[in-house]
């Protein structure tokens, strides 16, 4: 993909797509390609370190047995989560105005699980003996839960993507394939509603399974009805920040690309579900915060302010987390001076996106750097080369995925009435 001009015809009505780009040739593809291509093959060889030789690779230990990987899960299924809640907008409560951001949702929503369950089968470190999580599970664990879920997701994921797949040029010239597609389009609005189903539940997990650690003063949470509060702040905080994702996606491949591929109000529309949501989370995140530092805390014999005595966990990170990265982006994204204004939106929608990220690395990272007994010292934990080159071999697969379906697949709709536009060319 790369800057290309452009014919805009400029219209009021919401379905406008802009017309008029001719796709780049394969070698030119390729070369914008190809820092990813070897990015990908250097995580894929760390990768391969580490199921070859074992977790010694890594500077993960019995202290730190969740590191950057659980962090880039934990991130990216967050931010994943665009798809299933864009799928319940649009299938089961009917808001057809986010149609064209569906299809890009879904392939969004793909490469984030499907990079997640990959960095998954490195980090179990026997990844031969990944099935025993289903062969034999543990019904106390909320980590099985989250397993079913995410497979089951995931494989709800692909067969969605296979009619989007389906529609490809090419493809389409085969009838078999193009009755496949029409039978299996049919099965959407159901793919849907059990994705949702799924994402909410293994999203509660990931939150709840801090939440129920008594012995990590804290992440311990009390409960609300059987689960403990972050089962639920997981949840909001999933899908405030799917939306804003969504828009940084689109956004950035309309910058690369040169061309518009929404309805500018779309963005708007987002931003707004984004922001209404985002309030939401926040204030129960701060509610959530000012029970914990007066009453879950104390009570588990630990004083607040212990949890944030050690740097670089001091006291900004709340306020970084709960303010500079959720009050301001939520205000941004619902008023409508600074919603109407791309510039606005957009850093707002990067600034939510950031939040939920720091939210998932204090929960990974500072829950266990913690001391929890008088005797334990406060550790640190730096990842090592081979982790970071995994972490980044994901990222390279998810923009070379993305990159081949928005070339080759429909990922926008074509304007209506337009039948000389085909769309992710």
């Amino acid at each position: 993909m790369a800057s290309l001009t452009m014919t805009e015809t400029h219209v009021t009505d919401s379905r406008w797509i802009a017309r008029g780009v001719e796709r780049i040739s394969l070698s030119r593809f390729l070369l914008c390609l190809a820092p990813w291509f070897v990015l990908l093959v250097i995580g894929v060889y760390a990768a391969g370190l580490c199921l070859f030789y074992g977790l010694n690779q890594t500077n993960m230990d019995n202290r730190f047995a969740f590191g950057l990987w659980i962090f880039l899960d934990l991130g990216i299924i967050a931010l994943g989560a665009g798809a299933f809640f864009t799928g319940f907008l649009v299938y089961i409560l009917k808001r057809s105005e986010l149609k064209p951001i569906l299809n890009t949702a879904v392939v969004v929503g793909f490469i984030c699980y499907s990079g997640a369950v990959s960095i998954l089968m490195i980090d179990v470190g026997q990844p031969l003996r990944a099935w025993f999580t289903f062969w034999h599970p543990n019904t106390h664990s909320m980590l099985t839960e989250v397993t079913f879920c995410i497979s089951c997701y995931l494989l709800v994921l692909s067969l969605e993507y296979i009619p989007i797949l389906l529609r490809n040029r090419q493809l389409r010239k085969l009838p078999s394939f193009l009755i496949f597609e029409h039978q299996l389009h049919k099965l959407v609005p159901v793919l849907a509603a059990v994705g949702t189903l799924l994402s909410f539940f293994h999203q509660g997990s990931l939150g709840g399974l801090y939440g129920v650690l008594r012995g990590r003063p804290f992440a311990f949470r009390d409960g609300i009805f059987i689960w403990p509060s972050t089962f639920f702040l997981f949840i909001l905080s999933a899908i405030a920040s799917g939306p804003s994702f969504l828009m940084l996606v689109t956004a950035t491949v309309e910058k690369v690309t040169g061309k518009r591929l929404v309805p500018p109000d779309l963005f708007r529309r987002l931003g707004l579900i984004s922001g209404v949501l985002l309030a939401v989370y926040i204030a129960a995140k701060s509610i959530d915060t000012l029970i914990w530092m007066d009453f879950t805390s104390p009570a588990m014999g630990f004083a607040p302010w212990l949890s944030y005595m050690h740097k670089p966990f001091g006291t900004p990170i709340l306020f970084a987390e709960i303010v500079l990265f959720g009050l301001i982006p939520a205000f941004l994204l619902t008023y409508r001076r600074t919603a109407a204004k791309r510039g606005w939106l957009l850093s707002a929608a990067a600034m939510a996106c950031m939040g939920i990220l720091l939210n998932r690395f204090v929960l990974t990272v500072q829950t266990l750097a913690l001391p929890t007994l008088s005797f334990d010292e406060f550790l640190t934990y730096t990842p090592s080369w081979q982790e970071v080159a995994s972490f980044a071999g994901v990222i390279a697969y998810g923009v070379i995925v993305y990159s081949l379906s928005y070339r080759y697949l429909p990922l926008f709709p074509a304007q209506k009435g337009d039948e000389t536009h085909v769309s992710g060319r």
